[in-house]
């Protein structure tokens, strides 16, 4: 009876651990469940869709009527997915793909190289291409992007420099989705991260981020996951004190399924740095 009173209490403590970011990411994250859980565009997760389908035309726009491009940018936190990627292709010469981890680094060179295995990003690809004008060119699409990533870089936003030792120009566009909520463990955090990445832009540069906003926790699999409680004021004052213009931020009130994740309400934002910045 001890035995078993012992495993009960030792699979409650489980189930109530709440993983945070460094070595808990590192040891626990799991690319393929996390993709299976938020990406898997044709499998009923309306929420979860809706959400992609939100990213995927807001980077649309900034990529192309509203003129973000230019010849390097620079992705904190790709985690395995691809999609944040696809417009952005058609308005940059190179892009660099950075992740804190080495399972989700491989996990998205998987689908570079076209391994056995990896991701079907094929339903979002046809979208983004829907938008483009032609459905029926998303293999071109993929073969593109597949040529515009010529690094993949580790990263670490709670450092000073989040590329460091790797060297990099200054970039046209840094781009960041979903990573700094888990990554940053309080408000101050952020602030800094953000400070991190517009010294990765040049004068003129830009700043893409999307945030889901009112985050505790999400969902990798059976593993919870920390997410940074954050304001959309909270997001865009960061962004200016960040020495950036917000030219744009787009709030809507979709959020994930309750079973995915705990918040309320997403926003996209467009910045820039000053010229003399």
């Amino acid at each position: 009876m001890q035995e078993l009173a012992e495993a009960v209490d030792s699979s409650a403590s489980m189930e109530g651990k709440l993983y945070e970011g460094g070595e808990d990411y590192q040891k626990e994250f799991d690319p393929k469940d996390y993709l299976k859980t938020y990406y898997a565009f044709d499998s009923g997760t309306v929420a979860e869709n809706e959400i992609l389908k939100f990213n995927l035309e807001n980077l649309f726009q900034a990529f192309t009527s509203e003129g973000v491009g230019g010849d390097i940018l620079i992705d904190i936190g790709t985690g395995p997915t691809i999609y944040q990627l696809l417009s952005a292709s058609g308005a940059f010469r190179e892009i660099f793909a950075t992740d804190y981890t080495e399972q989700n680094l491989r996990e998205l060179e998987r689908w570079l190289k076209k391994e056995p295995g990896a991701y079907d990003w094929s339903p979002a690809v046809q979208y983004v291409c829907e938008m483009e004008g032609d459905r029926s060119k998303w293999q071109e699409k993929e073969a593109q992007l597949r040529e515009k990533v010529t690094r993949l870089l580790r990263c670490d936003v709670t450092r000073l420099h989040p590329l460091q030792p790797a060297q990099v120009p200054p970039a046209d566009c840094v781009l960041t989705l979903l990573a700094l909520e888990s990554a940053c463990p309080t408000v101050d955090a952020y602030r800094a991260a953000l400070r991190g990445l517009a010294g990765l832009l040049k004068p003129g540069g830009h700043l893409v981020t999307m945030v889901a906003l009112r985050c505790q926790s999400y969902m990798v699999g059976a593993k919870k996951f920390f997410a940074l409680y954050l304001e959309k004021e909270t997001v865009e004052k960061a962004v200016q004190e960040a020495g950036l213009q917000v030219l744009r931020c787009t709030y809507s009130p979709i959020s994930y399924s309750d079973t995915c994740s705990v918040n309320e309400g997403v926003c996209f934002v467009v910045a820039r740095k000053g010229p003399g910045a």
